[in-house]
Formats: structure tokens, sequence, C-alpha cells
């Protein structure tokens, strides 16, 4: 469900990466499934929780293998799960080292103690002191 909703919003891309890295957040009790109450969970913290389940939320998006930290590894999964899904023809267009940008500038901001993964903690802590990482966990407020 989650590929085929993903490739009518991205038919330039391939989304189907992107899709199983958030099926896979979605999947709260870890069983292969989107029950209706996970997604209705996960829709609501998304939309209105408070900034802190958000954040939570968006960590466990991007701890692939729910480990408790994010490391280099997941997360270049994670954009190039992103760059594939907006296209080869995007306007800009996008350099082929940009996911690899976006990587180490994550790691240079968030990786306070320089130890090569990121722990919830310091995601927290860094995201609620960015003032465009809180404008946007604001944007879904007045949604519903």
């Amino acid at each position: 469900m989650f590929k085929s909703i993903y490739s009518h919003f991205f038919p330039q891309g391939d989304s189907s990466m992107y899709a199983h890295f958030l099926f896979e957040a979605f999947d709260t009790h870890n069983n292969g499934l989107v029950s209706f109450e996970d997604f209705a969970v996960s829709l609501s913290i998304i939309l209105r929780g408070s900034i802190t389940d958000k954040l939570n939320w968006a960590f466990n998006l991007y701890d692939l293998n729910k480990d408790g930290c994010i490391t280099r590894e997941e997360m270049t999964d994670i954009m190039h799960s992103i760059y594939n899904m907006m296209g080869k023809h995007t306007y800009p267009s996008m350099r082929d080292s940009a996911p690899k940008e976006h990587v180490d500038s994550f790691f240079q901001k968030m990786d306070k103690n320089k130890d090569g993964v990121v722990t919830i903690e310091e995601f927290l802590e860094t995201c609620q002191k960015d003032e465009n990482i809180m404008h946007s966990m604001h944007l879904f407020d007045n949604v519903i």
C-alpha cells in the first residue's frame, strides 16, 4: 500500500525504498503489518503529538535497525531513498554528491560527542535548539 501510494505522488522517481522505511516506522509492533491502530497512532503523533513525540517518531524512522542510534549508514540509506524518490529530473537538479553532503551536515550538527552515531538524546537536544526544525514540527498543527 505505501509503495503504491508513494509511486503516485512521486512518479518521476523510485519511491519504493522510502515507502519501505516509512512502513517500518508505522509498523509499531514490528510484525510486518501496519494495523489500523498502528496507522492511527502514528498519524496522531505526526499531526497532533507534542514536539518530543514528533521528534521521537522521526528518530524511529531514521533508526532503521531500531538499536537506539542513527548511524551514517542508516542516514545514507534514508537520504538515498529520498533522492531516489525525488527522481533525477528535479529543478534545480541535484548533484550525485548531495545525499552524502546531507549526511555529513546531519552528523556535523547532531553528533555532539563525535562518536559516529546520533543518539536520541543528541537528536532531541539538537532539534529542539534548531529554529528551522522547530518550525517544521508545527507545519501540520492546524491541518485537522
